[in-house]
């Protein structure tokens, strides 16, 4: 049977692992696609590199397009990354009639409305399994291995930098800034870590779980982002004295009046599952009417997990390569006609429980007035701890749990307890999911 022909766009570390992994793994892949995969071009900007790593197996060309535009290649993968350049190839590839697999997630959160429209037309497919998470196939869980299920919630650690960066926090109660510097070192924070630590890497895969586990369409302009750089020692400290642990989860939640799409730092009880991953780690649940809550573990990034997913989909299109497009796994899940555009809800209208963080003078009648705002504001009180000041000093930590409420809300209650004249400086506010 003839083979299946692949061009690959960008051999980087994610494009060298899926070389690796098509290669040593050749037999086994064939089996489970039923006909032979090959790459058999290469494009990248650094084509000695590249021919280094191919040999005499592949093509290699400096020339992106010119794969695009290949009538012997059937299937694309984009590796290149980024809005620009990858953006405009996937476009090419779509138009010369070629399914694509890619592991953008920027790409897709911003501009998979215009691309899946653009291979909807064109009757291809627009496969991403890696885009989300790494080896961890939860695009597929949520796509097919859901389908049953009308999705409540999805909750996921996305990002391992900043795990990686919150788990050291936690066991060397050591300061973020000092943290991200050996996160550095040991190469898992780039040298820029803007995407990673402010959280907009997270809302791009949470953009894209939530338009799959709801039928909406990508909708990352809308979705609330808070990364981890404003996080103290202290507050990882006090959560865990309260029995939770602070990840930075991104969250998707379906109410009724629309859906909530967050990125921030949470407090999660330390006995959920999801709590204890650590380290570089992702782990999504994702809460179903039928299933109830499933989990998903395993790494998120690197050479070959994601390698895994990148392969994953090539088989998926090998096996429905000659299926028609409307037997095709639909690209969000939900058939493209059906799709509804409910709206995402300003983070004010979120409601959720909360940690609060106050330093305050030592005396008589503070816990009453900040409690007689709370309340006034429709806010109840879960737990409080309430540290013993210094020996000598006058000034000391209040922490409050809340249960759920409104956040906007909490946040004018907020303002009201800052103009105590016994609270000093700013209240700190963590949010808090229960997850059960």
């Amino acid at each position: 049977m003839n083979s299946i022909n692949v061009g690959l766009l960008g051999i980087g570390t994610v494009g060298c692992g899926t070389w690796t992994v098509l290669s040593r793994n050749a037999a086994e892949i064939t089996r489970r696609a039923g006909r032979p995969i090959r790459i058999t071009a290469v494009a990248d900007r650094d084509t000695a590199r590249a021919q280094s790593i191919v040999g005499d197996a592949a093509r290699v060309t400096a020339d992106a397009f010119e794969l695009v535009r290949d009538p012997s290649i059937d299937i694309i993968i984009e590796l290149i990354g980024g809005y620009g350049i990858a953006k405009d190839l996937v476009l090419a590839a779509i138009e010369n009639g070629k399914h694509v697999v890619t592991a953008n997630k920027a790409l897709l959160a911003v501009h998979g409305k215009e691309i899946f429209a653009a291979a909807q037309a064109k009757g291809v497919t627009v496969a991403f399994e890696a885009a989300v998470a790494g080896g961890i196939p939860i695009i597929k869980a949520l796509r097919e291995g859901l389908s049953a299920n009308k999705i409540d919630w999805v909750a996921g650690i996305i990002n391992g930098t900043t795990n990686f960066i919150l788990s050291e926090m936690r066991d060397k109660g050591l300061p973020f800034a000092e943290v991200l510097a050996e996160a550095q070192r040991l190469g898992y924070a780039e040298a820029d870590p803007t995407f990673d630590i402010e959280g907009i890497d997270a809302a791009h895969k949470a953009t894209i779980m939530s338009a799959i586990a709801f039928g909406i369409p990508m909708q990352f302009d809308k979705a609330y982002i808070e990364g981890i750089t404003r996080l103290e020692a202290i507050d990882i400290k006090y959560a865990e004295q309260l029995g939770y642990r602070i990840k930075l989860l991104g969250i998707a939640k379906r109410r009724e009046h629309g859906i909530e799409l967050r990125v921030h730092p949470t407090l999660i009880p330390s006995k959920r599952l999801i709590a204890n991953v650590e380290g570089a780690m992702n782990a999504v649940l994702v809460q179903g009417d039928a299933v109830g809550a499933t989990l998903y573990y395993g790494k998120g990034a690197g050479a070959e997990p994601t390698a895994s997913a990148v392969i994953a989909d090539l088989v998926d299109l090998t096996r429905l390569y000659s299926a028609n497009a409307e037997h095709r796994v639909p690209h969000l899940a939900f058939q493209a006609d059906q799709l509804v555009d409910l709206s995402i809800l300003p983070i004010e209208e979120v409601q959720t429980a909360y940690y609060l963080r106050m330093r305050v003078e030592d005396k008589t009648g503070v816990l009453a007035d900040i409690t007689s705002i709370l309340a006034e504001g429709n806010i109840s009180i879960d737990a409080m701890l309430q540290k013993e000041p210094d020996e000598g000093e006058s000034q000391t930590d209040i922490v409050l749990l809340t249960h759920v409420a409104i956040e906007g809300q909490v946040n004018a209650a907020i303002k009201r307890i800052e103009t105590l004249g016994t609270v000093l400086g700013t209240v700190t506010k963590i949010r808090l999911e229960e997850l059960n």
